[in-house]
């Protein structure tokens, strides 16, 4: 039975589109809002395709019930569960969409790379995100007094749902298991020969706490109650406006000294003299390797990322700590 649908996106997805026109936004928050609402759009596709395939066996059962896009707080950290079904033997399912846009590779120590054509990049596991919904998941079930006929302790199963035309690269199964990494096509059969594979005592102790179907459509609606949307208005830090017209912070003038030859009178007075050889340093010119506002020597990628954000930066270049007074 289908408790809880997935929440409406589009108030949220027009106003990040609205924002991509804002004159408020410098060249670097727009291209980094480009590349949030592309892996935005993506990741909401992949959940509504992965929640069809599972509302086509258990929707209309009795037997689970089923809530999409549940996010909730608990202790002061939130959690947000893409797909989470509830069983009959106090057993639940938690599932994480994923839509990547490339192939995935997982290695034998359990760790995610993507691919996207030549690049590959290092993604956290989804898998180990999972396992920490768990943990507040079950402190919820807690919290709301849901248990089982026999412990308060439920099953829980974790599963990674793909798009049906992912490449899945995996490592041998004896070295890392990624049986629970699936495409979202597989939901259903997997649910079935993981409930195949539970050992005798596994089996009678999820009998034992068996419920009733009034009793699981309880649990699904006390559970939904605790869902709390995000903000369709809330931006991250980084995408905020930007105060028009803001003054950047002047360059320091640096000038360099040395100590003179010691002298009785240099020693006396703790005074150091400045070489008169040595020419006081300005700040940094265009397209140098020397921080305008510190004066010291800058890396290639600090130097090129203030180059590629001439209006930010006005043209000179800054070390990572200052460039964030910008």
């Amino acid at each position: 039975m289908l408790i809880k649908s997935a929440d409406d996106q589009s108030r949220r997805l027009q106003l990040l589109e609205a924002l991509r026109s804002s004159p408020r936004l410098d060249r670097w928050q727009k291209g980094r809002l480009d590349e949030y609402l592309q892996r935005k759009k993506t990741g909401l596709q992949g959940e509504r395709d992965a929640a069809h395939f599972i509302d086509t066996h258990l929707r209309d059962g009795e037997n689970h019930a089923v809530l999409h896009d549940f996010r909730f707080e608990i202790d002061g950290f939130v959690a947000q569960i893409d797909h989470l079904i509830i069983g009959r033997g106090f057993h639940f399912y938690l599932l994480e969409s994923k839509n990547f846009g490339g192939n995935l590779h997982i290695n034998d120590v359990g760790e995610f790379t993507a691919e996207y054509g030549r690049e590959r990049f290092g993604i956290s596991s989804p898998l180990e995100q999972s396992r920490r919904h768990e943990a507040m998941f079950v402190r919820l079930l807690d919290e709301l007094g849901i248990s089982g006929r026999f412990t308060r302790r439920p099953t829980v199963f974790h599963a990674v749902l793909l798009h049906p035309r992912a490449v899945i690269t995996r490592p041998a199964a004896e070295t890392f298991d990624t049986s629970m990494i699936i495409k979202a096509d597989q939901f259903d059969t997997w649910r079935q020969k993981k409930v195949d594979s539970l050992g005798v005592a596994t089996v009678l102790w999820m009998a034992a706490n068996v419920a009733s179907v009034d009793t699981i459509a309880e649990w699904g609606r006390t559970i939904a109650a605790r869902h709390k949307p995000e903000d369709a208005l809330a931006l991250p830090d980084w995408l905020k406006p930007q105060r028009e017209n803001a003054p950047s912070p002047a360059p320091v003038r640096l000038e360099v000294r040395v100590p003179t030859p010691k002298s009785s009178a240099a020693v006396a007075s703790n005074l150091v003299a400045p070489n008169p050889t040595v020419k006081p340093v300005a700040h940094a010119e265009p397209r140098k390797l020397i921080c305008a506002t510190c004066g010291e020597k800058i890396s290639f990628p600090e130097g090129k990322f203030c180059w590629n954000n001439d209006k930010r930066f006005g043209g000179m270049q800054y070390c990572r700590e200052h460039q964030k007074a910008f």
